[in-house]
């Protein structure tokens, strides 16, 4: 059965998306990081952030990038492809600019966050998990273009034809 439901997908226009097959790991990491950001920064805000503003606002920041890196890579299709794209490339972009910026200098944010020493409280998930969606969307970029990425065994599409 999954055998025709990836037929019909990749005979659709845009082919196959994104959170099929290794999309599918990708994307339940992805989750799992956004659960822990968001119940990270919930607890931050609600409790603590007078204390370090800057610190609790990027984790806020990083939980929504995680949530919507999520849903984007999850769709991959149509314009739900480009904010994947968007969305990873920033925090592909914050994980290394929040991470240098706090080892250069410890206290720059008051507190740690979800990037912070390039996601080291995280086992560095967030340091290695962007360019690991980087890698993936630009794999999977022909099948935006092209739905001839689809198993050569399946039958191929034919458009409908009128005889007079």
């Amino acid at each position: 059965m999954n055998d025709v439901l990836d037929q019909r997908a990749a005979a659709r226009p845009g082919g196959r998306g994104t959170g099929r097959g290794f999309g599918r790991v990708l994307v339940t990491v992805y989750g799992i990081l956004a659960f822990a950001a968001v119940g990270r920064s919930s607890y931050e805000l609600a409790t603590k952030f007078s204390e370090a503003p800057v610190a609790y606002s990027l984790s806020t920041f990083s939980a929504l990038v995680y949530v919507v890196a999520t849903l984007a890579l999850a769709k991959g299709r149509g314009a739900w492809r480009t904010v994947a794209w968007v969305a990873v490339t920033i925090e592909a972009v914050g994980v290394v600019t929040v991470g240098a910026l706090s080892l250069a200098s410890p206290d720059v944010f008051g507190e740690t966050t979800v990037w912070s020493g390039f996601g080291q409280g995280y086992g560095y998930v967030p340091l290695v998990l962007p360019f690991v969606g980087l890698w993936w969307l630009w794999r999977r970029r022909g099948d935006a273009d092209h739905a001839d990425h689809a198993d050569p065994a399946a039958p191929a599409a034919t458009a409908p034809t009128t005889e007079d």
